[in-house]
């Protein structure tokens, strides 16, 4: 996990997350229109996975 990709994690999730598949990026925003924070938590989960 690189220093942008956490820093765009915390500023848009969705963003962060986009090439990691469209079911990714469809819960990350659902959770961020949800909340900011589950959106922030969701996004930084999905990075942290290890392949």
């Amino acid at each position: 996990m690189s220093f942008w990709r956490v820093l765009l994690a915390i500023l848009f999730p969705p963003l962060a997350v986009i090439d990691k598949g469209c079911g990714s990026v469809l819960i990350t925003f659902l959770l961020t229109l949800c909340g900011w924070v589950p959106g922030v938590i969701a996004a930084l989960i999905i990075l942290n996975k290890q392949n």
